[in-house]
């Protein structure tokens, strides 16, 4: 699969996650989700706090909202194939890396080997 059709299947689904994403304390605020699957850490690392960003960008949009405080959000770790690893324990994770924000946890995947989920908080 190309890089620009990865790209777009995994903008829909981080918009499924995005619309399933927990609410924050009140209706000012939203938590966002967005995760990424990579041959390489890097490209997964920098993919899933592109997507995140995207994300943000168009909820402020959908929201109506032209100001928006983001900083980063402790998010649980969405691995694709739910079926085959329902839970993902602890060894998986490789790597915590915290923006100002994104706080992006990255684990080895069940089908390709690396994915990472970032996570978002974002109050007008």
């Amino acid at each position: 699969m190309t890089r620009a059709a990865t790209f777009a299947l995994l903008a829909v689904l981080v918009t499924s996650v995005w619309a399933e994403a927990p609410a924050a304390e009140d209706d000012n605020c939203q938590v966002i989700s967005a995760t990424h699957s990579a041959e390489t850490k890097g490209e997964a690392l920098i993919m899933s706090r592109a997507l995140a960003a995207q994300s943000v960008i168009r909820l402020k949009k959908t929201k109506g909202w032209g100001q928006a405080a983001v900083s980063a959000q402790k998010v649980k770790p969405d691995p694709f194939w739910k079926s085959v690893r329902k839970a993902m324990p602890e060894v998986s994770i490789y790597g915590t890396f915290v923006t100002p924000k994104t706080y992006t946890v990255c684990f080895t995947g069940v089908v390709v080997a690396y994915v990472c989920t970032s996570g978002s908080k974002v109050c007008r």
